[in-house]
């Protein structure tokens, strides 16, 4: 197997397993628990999951809420990459409507197996998902006015590919909004921890690299238009890991002293941000 393809396995295999373990502490939270290491600060309102299926709000794993700040409107085709159970492929489906379309790729059987089943769960008639690399998407190019994705873009080891494919299925004018986690300055040992990859630190780049790789792909006006810096707690859960088992209510994992000493150690350095770009016209 190839090294890139050796961590598309890895990073597969572990959302894999978080999706299908169980919801921790269901029994003291009101609604759905979600698995993610830092849910509660995502930017999802409560009344905007209470009408989405509860097992697409269950199994997000995201950091940031990319559908909020993005104005797609009636009528146009959304893809969403790494679109996992479906938390935003059914919000961005709200702001469609009956006439726009969304598209969700992902690499991980077993999150198309849930997506599809919230799919016919929610009655959406607008959404589809398709199984494939980020690096080499199932989707025609220029048609598509908005792409998304949520803490997805960190995981490819091929970053530069997934860039050039964002401008490849935008069409002119089109435009992206990316929630996704940034480092800079992360020591040598936290950049080689395999385990570290699937929990979206350690292939994580710097908001220069990133801005950078959009421009290099094509893309203008790249910003970053939000950022959220990630405290000692929530990046001990993100070292846990999302197969770890958290805390009730989302809240971070129970840690070991050197998980918690790891996390200590980059504070400051890791953080998420919505990155917007746009297709020339």
């Amino acid at each position: 197997m190839k090294p890139n393809d050796d961590v598309r396995h890895e990073v597969a295999k572990a959302y894999e397993k978080a999706v299908t373990r169980p919801a921790a502490g269901s029994c003291c939270c009101c609604g759905p628990v979600q698995k993610g290491a830092v849910v509660g600060s995502a930017g999802y309102r409560p009344e905007e999951l209470g009408t989405l299926p509860a097992d697409a709000v269950v199994n997000s794993f995201g950091c940031g809420n990319p559908v909020v700040m993005a104005g797609i409107g009636p009528g146009e085709v959304v893809l969403d990459l790494g679109a996992g159970a479906g938390i935003d492929l059914f919000l961005a489906a709200q702001r469609v409507g009956p006439t726009g379309r969304v598209i969700g790729v992902d690499m991980t059987p077993a999150m198309i197996a849930k997506a599809r089943a919230n799919i016919a769960a929610g009655g959406y008639t607008n959404v589809e998902v398709r199984e494939g690399i980020i690096e080499d998407m199932p989707v025609k190019s220029e048609t598509v006015d908005w792409v998304i994705s949520n803490c997805v873009i960190n995981l490819s080891p091929e970053k530069h590919r997934v860039f050039a494919e964002i401008a490849r299925v935008l069409k002119p004018g089109g435009r992206m909004m990316v929630s996704d986690i940034v480092a800079k300055d992360l020591p040598a040992d936290v950049r080689a921890d395999r385990a570290l990859f699937t929990s979206c630190v350690a292939g994580a780049i710097s908001e220069e690299e990133y801005l950078d790789g959009l421009h290099k792909a094509g893309l203008i006006d790249a910003t970053v238009r939000e950022r959220l810096l990630y405290d000692a707690d929530q990046l001990t859960a993100f070292f846990q890991g999302e197969d770890g088992e958290g805390s009730c209510c989302g809240g971070p994992a129970v840690s070991t002293p050197t998980i918690k000493a790891a996390a200590e150690r980059v504070v400051g350095k890791v953080w998420s941000a919505k990155f917007f770009a746009r297709k020339p016209k």
